[in-house]
């Protein structure tokens, strides 16, 4: 295995790519109490159009079905997977989000057997026919209880109004229909393309021996066979670079009105240095503006706009983006004109040198903290590691950063026709 050296962080990795494909990430932090790992596979809600593994022709799956097989691979024929790591002191979780499927526990005892645990659930697959229609009336009221709540809605409603084509605006459950749709052998189809370890990695942070913690899955993954596989042929469909909808109104038994105004940051795909540069930037200027000490959130305060529920995030992923400015607020209309207003003077802002200068230390900060939480370090890690960009080696890309990059950006970052917004009103 190779190891990692991360002076300026104080941190070592240690990794290894196993001879089935699987990357293998361990970071030892001895001072830790607990340990967390976390498995997971490039592989989420908007893969659904597909050349299966087994295959030549491309197939379309139901939507819903990743978050679906995530629940799946808890059952297993005898047993719940859950129960197994209640009884070796870990706690256990799983999610799907629109590229990633994740299987995590936590624990600070019997960390060698957590970790085979984790490892030979993923990868020892039962589905029943009995099973999976068993699971459709459990996923159904899951997806009947996030269309009740609002915040729910106000998320989905802005990717729905800003995306025409891209599957990010379906949700990630998927229907009450669509997974009524779905069978054990569509099951099958999508674990066996998507779960190979070649589509895999696995991230163990916390209090081990990482010789002994490779050497116990290097072991594991021996005794097992796996079929040597191509890359993965996905497809998606064309989107255009503006919005679908320029506004959307969703009426719900709500005290107060929601709205959220979306701005469509990318549909290209992007890898390596052009994504980490676009994802800093985007995140450093949004908070820039609108965290509390920003003058634009100083605005819609004064206005009376906003109340505590105020929020704003960025995403970026390898083939689509978005950034969200929102809130609970009595006078929605007034909110969205003046959320957009804010945003089209920002390109006629010229940032100074002592300005970006403390937008990189904030930014800094911000990470060095939340890298205390082996949570945080280990999803981001992973995160970062499917489009070619290490976490390790971001402070130097912040530091590099230049005043001439941060006004380029807000020059070009906002376009009319790239902006949506989702009002959740009263019924």
């Amino acid at each position: 295995m190779n190891k990692l050296q991360y002076e300026n962080l104080g941190e070592v990795v240690y990794e290894n790519k196993l001879p089935n494909g699987l990357n293998v990430y361990l970071l030892p932090r001895p001072e830790m109490a607990k340990t967390y790992g976390i498995f997971s596979t490039n592989y989420g809600s908007i893969d659904q159009t597909f050349v299966p593994v087994d295959g030549s022709e491309k197939v379309t799956v139901p939507e819903g079905i990743a978050h679906f097989l995530e629940h799946k691979l808890f059952e297993k024929e005898d047993r719940d997977v859950f129960a197994d790591f209640g009884k070796q002191g870990a706690s256990a979780n799983a999610y799907t989000s629109f590229t990633k499927t994740a299987y995590l526990f936590a624990a600070t005892n019997h960390i060698e057997k957590n970790v085979e645990t984790l490892i030979d659930f993923v990868q020892e697959p039962y589905f029943s026919e009995k099973s999976v229609e068993k699971e459709k009336g459990i996923i159904a009221q899951e997806i009947e209880m996030y269309n009740d709540q609002p915040d729910w809605q106000s998320f989905m409603g802005t990717l729905k109004s800003m995306f025409h084509n891209h599957p990010v605006k379906i949700d990630i459950a998927g229907t009450v229909d669509s997974i009524s749709a779905i069978t054990k052998d569509d099951l099958y189809t999508c674990y066996n393309t998507f779960y190979h370890p070649e589509n895999m990695t696995l991230f163990i942070a916390g209090n081990f021996d990482p010789e002994n913690m490779m050497n116990l899955i290097e072991k594991n993954q021996a005794s097992k066979d796996f079929t040597k596989v191509d890359e993965i042929n996905r497809e998606y469909p064309d989107e255009p670079a503006g919005v679908a909808q320029k506004e959307n109104s969703i009426k719900m038994p709500v005290s107060v009105p929601k709205c959220t105004v979306g701005i469509k940051e990318s549909s290209s795909p992007l890898s390596g240095d052009r994504f980490l540069e676009k994802d800093l930037l985007q995140g450093m200027v949004i908070d820039f503006f609108f965290s509390k000490g920003g003058t634009f959130y100083q605005e819609l305060y004064e206005e009376q706009l906003i109340d505590d529920s105020f929020y704003f995030e960025t995403n970026l992923e390898k083939n689509f983006g978005y950034s969200f400015i929102g809130g609970n607020t009595d006078r929605p209309d007034q909110f969205a004109d003046k959320v957009k207003e804010l945003l089209r003077s920002a390109g006629n802002r010229t940032f100074t040198d002592e300005e970006v200068d403390r937008m990189k230390k904030k930014k800094i900060g911000q990470l060095l903290r939340a890298m205390n939480s082996l949570e945080f370090t280990a999803s981001k890690f992973i995160h970062y590691n499917t489009v070619g960009v290490d976490l390790f080696k971001i402070i130097p890309s912040i530091q590099s950063l230049t005043t001439d990059k941060v006004n380029s950006f807000v020059g070009n970052w906002i376009e009319e026709d790239r902006i949506a917004v989702c009002k959740i009103v009263k019924e």
